[in-house]
């Protein structure tokens, strides 16, 4: 089913959901997610327990007048319908909720993390013409928008647009070069290239998520192929060693601990900037004073509360000048950023690992929709918010027109977004739908199918 026939379905399910004669089942809805959320996280029983509840409703569906006389596709559109509200509602109580997936995660994304720094398309066994790095990256692109929904899904979409950019690609390089059309054999090793190079967040959550809650008659097809696939590479990546990227086991170690001090180098780096910048608010870190004979002499007193940071004296220039020749010469803003763009220049990845956090760095503006806007904005909050806390840390000034331009809006928007968060859970990044989203829920007051405190709506 299409992105805009999704959309329009979910807005038939509202409507259909404000009608009188919808009220059971807006009560029925209403019960499952109050007694589901107070319901002890349990991964297993909380996947039958909505799989159950989505065939039960959709069932009831086709037994009521409301859906009298409609196509199976209208059907179906109810069903991706209550799955999207249904789970967007549930998605904060369920997604990464069990410290087993977290920990998954964390060790999933720090293996790629090292990984990415040294792969390359051959230890894949990728063939010359089948690689095509720069065109990865939109495959990269569209990963990386996982996040960014809340519905099984929507989630499932971007990994489907991802496999599918590969896929294509494939498709294109046999087809130029005169060969057999690719198979599994061609496509999963650019798939576990793509993926360690993007290094989703929370994939191994990510894809539980979808597994567990995304009706299971949905999940097959080209669907099913490609998210096994997606699957086999996860596993993969988790147990991958030097024979997998056929390298020997030294040249193997060797290159994870120069990721792990690359990676540990840029962390001290962060750590530097921070050390500085207390030294020069005079708070300096506290550090444990050598005992002496008289302060052991007094261990019979109680001991005193030792604070973390102390208040350093006002330093007279002479004492400064003996501090500066101690303390390591943090460069200048500017230095910094010509450093990085250097770095950034001698990177075989071309930076890409770098901007993996910024999809719309790559992107034209023909590709933004609508729904691109609140990112985008979130984006540029944090962009601003990192520049100049960086500049004041180095006690440098930055452009105050623009200072002053994020400040007279930050809160007229701040209120926006929380006026629109309930409609961004349901309806949001719909990509293709057409026409921009219509405020659905929570921005007039009123629940996703009416009034509030009304038992007959949500």
């Amino acid at each position: 089913m299409e992105n805009a026939d999704v959309f329009l379905g979910l807005h038939d399910f509202l409507e259909r959901m404000r009608r009188p004669t919808a009220s059971d089942f807006v009560k029925s809805i209403k019960s499952f997610i109050v007694s589901f959320s107070n319901n002890a996280p349990d991964p297993e029983r909380d996947s039958a327990s909505v799989q159950e509840f989505f065939t039960k409703m959709e069932g009831s569906f086709r037994a009521h007048p409301l859906w009298s006389g409609c196509s199976e596709e209208e059907l179906e559109s109810a069903g991706e319908g209550l799955e999207k509200y249904v789970m967007t509602k549930l998605f904060s109580r369920v997604f990464a909720s069990f410290a087993d997936d977290v920990k998954r995660d964390e060790q999933l994304s720090e293996k790629m993390a090292l990984i990415q720094q040294f792969i390359r398309p051959e230890n894949l066994d990728i063939k010359p013409n089948f690689q095509n790095e720069t065109s990865w990256l939109l495959a990269q692109k569209e990963l990386l928008k996982i996040n960014m929904h809340k519905a099984p899904r929507d989630k499932l979409v971007c990994l489907l647009s991802c496999c599918k950019v590969i896929s294509n690609l494939l498709l294109n390089a046999s087809i130029a070069s005169n060969e057999n059309p690719p198979g599994a054999d061609e496509f999963l090793p650019v798939l576990i290239y793509v993926i360690i190079k993007a290094n989703p967040p929370q994939l191994h959550s990510n894809l539980l998520y979808i597994q567990r809650y995304r009706g299971q008659s949905r999940l097959t097809g080209e669907a099913a192929y490609f998210f096994t696939n997606i699957l086999s590479a996860e596993s993969f990546i988790s147990n991958i060693d030097a024979n997998a990227l056929s390298m020997e086991e030294t040249e193997f170690g060797k290159n994870m601990e120069s990721a792990r001090a690359l990676l540990s180098g840029l962390s001290s780096d962060v750590q530097a900037l921070s050390n500085k910048s207390n030294l020069d608010e005079g708070v300096v870190p506290y550090s444990e004073p050598v005992e002496t004979s008289s302060q052991a002499s007094n261990a019979g007193v109680g001991p005193a509360v030792r604070p973390k940071f102390t208040v350093a004296k006002p330093r007279t220039e002479a004492s400064h000048a003996k501090d500066q020749s101690t303390v390591m010469e943090v460069p200048s803003l500017s230095d910094l950023e010509n450093k990085g763009a250097a770095i950034l220049l001698n990177d075989h990845t071309g930076g890409r690992q770098a901007f993996r956090d910024y999809p719309y760095l790559f992107a034209q503006a023909g590709d933004l929709t609508f729904n691109d806007v609140e990112e985008l904005l979130s984006q540029y909050k944090q962009l601003v918010f990192k520049y100049v806390s960086l500049s004041k840390g180095l006690n440098l000034t930055t452009a105050s027109a623009s200072l002053s331009n994020s400040e007279m809006h930050s809160q007229p928007h701040h209120e926006s977004l929380k006026e629109f968060e309930d409609v961004r859970d349901v309806t949001s990044n719909d990509e293709s739908a057409g026409e921009p989203h219509r405020i659905i829920d929570g921005s007039d007051g009123t629940s996703l199918f009416g009034e509030e405190n009304d038992e007959t709506r949500i």
